[in-house]
C-alpha cells in the first residue's frame, strides 16, 4: 500500500509537469488542460483502492492514514501547487513575467502564514472527513484504530502549526539590522 501512495504522489507531479510541458512547450493547451484536470482523478484512484483494501480485511495503518493526508493536501494544496509551478513554466518557456517572490518580513508575511494556516486546516478537515468514511467504511473498532491515531496526531501538528503561524501576527518578523563599520 506504501509504495501506491508514493505512486499516486509521483504520478501526481508527473501529470503536472507532463500538463505544463505540453501547454508551453508543445503549445499544446487542451492537451495541457486535460493533463493537468486529470490530476484530481489520482486522488480518486487512490481513495479507491485504500477503501477496497481496508474492506479487504487489512488493519488500518498509518500507511493508510497517510493516503487520507494526501488527498486532503492535494485538494487543498493541489491548484496553488500547480499555480506555483505554472508562473515558473510561463517565465522559463514562454516569456511570462517572472515570479514574485513571498514577504518574508512584516504584515504579509504574517498574512501569509495565517492564509497557509487555514489552507492546512483545509486540508486537516477534508482528510478527516476520509479517515472517519474509512472507519465508518470498514465498521470494525479494532481494524480501524490506526486511523483514529492519525486523526489524533495530525490535530496535534495543525495546533503547533497554528501556534505557529499565527505568532507572525503578534510578532511579525522584521528587516535584520545592517551594520557598517566606520572607516
Amino acid at each position: 500500500m506504501a509504495v501506491f501512495i508514493i505512486g499516486c504522489e509521483i504520478a501526481f507531479w508527473v501529470f503536472v509537469l507532463a500538463g505544463l510541458v505540453s501547454r508551453y512547450m508543445l503549445r499544446s493547451p487542451k492537451l495541457g488542460a486535460f493533463l493537468l484536470f486529470c490530476t484530481p482523478v489520482i486522488d480518486l484512484v487512490l481513495l479507491a483502492a485504500t477503501v477496497i483494501h481496508l474492506r479487504g480485511g487489512a488493519e488500518a495503518s498509518f500507511i493508510h492514514g497517510l493516503a487520507a493526508i494526501y488527498i486532503g493536501s492535494s485538494i487543498a494544496y493541489g491548484h496553488s501547487m500547480i499555480r506555483w509551478a505554472d508562473v515558473r513554466f510561463a517565465h522559463r518557456f514562454a516569456g511570462g513575467p517572472a515570479p514574485q517572490k513571498k514577504a518574508k518580513i512584516g504584515e504579509e508575511h504574517a498574512r501569509n502564514e495565517r492564509l497557509g494556516w487555514f489552507r492546512h486546516l483545509v486540508a486537516w478537515a477534508i482528510g478527516c472527513a476520509v479517515l472517519y468514511g474509512m472507519i465508518v467504511l470498514v465498521n470494525e473498532r479494532a481494524q480501524t484504530v490506526g486511523l483514529k491515531q492519525v486523526i489524533e496526531w495530525w490535530t496535534v501538528v495543525l495546533g503547533i502549526d497554528f501556534v505557529i503561524s499565527f505568532s507572525y501576527t503578534i510578532w511579525p518578523r522584521k528587516a535584520k539590522a545592517t551594520h557598517e563599520k566606520a572607516g
